[in-house]
């Protein structure tokens, strides 16, 4: 478990919902704004940004290895660079972004991508990190990340498990006490079935770390079955409409689906209960409508047991169902009324 601005993250609380602007925002930090305000309506419990400027992620290089495959359903064939430029979240933007944030109640933080954006996300006083995908193998990002002491997410799409053992072992020698390990298909949009679900609860018990989810799949299904699965923070990208365009905006909630994951993750959550098989204490009532005999037609003393006279009815009070062959041809010891639960001191 890990704790955030006070507020608990683990498989023993609701799942934490944190919406992810990335670069949703089309270049206007009014709609980042926007995108905020639609979050906290929404219900999330989170904002999160990423911080990076194209020049720290990469270098403005025209070669092959400096393009995204020309198969790519989003982005096929276009730089790095020039992707990053239309992405990246302005650094002078974070400030106003946060405080709209923290306005609504929500918690925001960010992801850095090099060692600038970790000093300038401290003196904006993020309260968590979160480490992305492609950056789980820079060991020293995570170190010095955790080294601020605050709590720290680590994504691990792509990631082999000694990859995921080497960030974890690198964030815990360098101090981090509180740590998450998202589960993740890092291809933009993701495939359900690429998801691997399964694997969440065995990420967590090779790790001994808490496990939640970061989502690139089309609607809520995945997270929700996530929540069932042990997923305790779920990160979801979040634009006002797919229909405006933008970088991430084919694999990015709106917010009627963001208010719905919010709503369904936490009774997802709750359904999971307790190990305890047997009557629910709102099934207590019901106990009393289950079936059992009862004398359906008024009898006198001596009369014998028949199908007639005695049956397997609603409300419950009578002997089991199953005993019906036992007292079928017994002679009733005394006159019963019709509607009498059948008891053996009748027979």
């Amino acid at each position: 478990m890990i704790t955030i601005e006070g507020r608990p993250i683990g498989r023993n609380d609701p799942p934490f919902i944190v919406a992810e602007l990335s670069g949703n925002h089309n270049g206007s930090l009014e709609r980042a704004l926007a995108i905020v305000d639609a979050a906290a309506a929404a219900g999330a419990h989170a904002v999160k940004l990423q911080t990076y400027r194209p020049d720290t992620l990469t270098i403005d290089c025209d070669g092959p290895a400096f393009r995204v495959g020309d198969g790519h359903d989003l982005w096929g064939g276009e730089s790095l660079y020039r992707l990053f430029q239309r992405a990246h979240t302005p650094w002078e933007w974070h400030k106003p972004i946060f405080e709209r944030a923290r306005d609504h109640g929500l918690t925001a933080f960010s992801t850095p991508f090099d060692p600038t954006a970790v000093d300038f996300l401290e003196k904006l006083e993020v309260p968590a990190y979160k480490i992305a995908s492609s950056e789980i193998v820079d060991l020293p990002l995570i170190r010095l990340v955790a080294a601020t002491g605050k709590p720290v997410i680590i994504s691990t799409g792509m990631a082999s498990l000694g990859e995921i053992h080497a960030a974890v072992a690198a964030a815990r020698e360098a101090g981090c006490t509180q740590l998450l390990l998202l589960s993740c298909t890092a291809s933009y949009p993701a495939s359900p079935d690429e998801s691997n679900l399964r694997s969440l609860m065995v990420l967590s018990a090779l790790t001994g770390v808490a496990v939640g989810l970061s989502d690139h799949t089309p609607g809520i299904g995945v997270p929700l079955a996530a929540v069932a699965l042990g997923a305790c923070i779920i990160e979801k990208h979040v634009t006002l409409s797919r229909a405006d365009g933008g970088v991430d905006a084919a694999f990015s909630l709106e917010p009627d689906e963001l208010a719905a994951l919010v709503v369904e993750s936490r009774r997802a959550w709750l359904s999971l209960g307790d190990l305890i098989i047997g009557p629910r204490p709102s099934e207590l009532e019901g106990l009393r409508f289950r079936r059992s005999l009862y004398v359906v037609q008024e009898v006198r003393k001596g009369d014998v047991v028949t199908p007639d006279n005695v049956r397997s009815i609603r409300p419950a009070g009578g002997l089991p169902p199953d005993m019906a062959t036992v007292v079928m041809g017994r002679q009733f010891s005394k006159d019963v009324p019709y509607g009498t639960p059948l008891t053996w001191d009748l027979i």
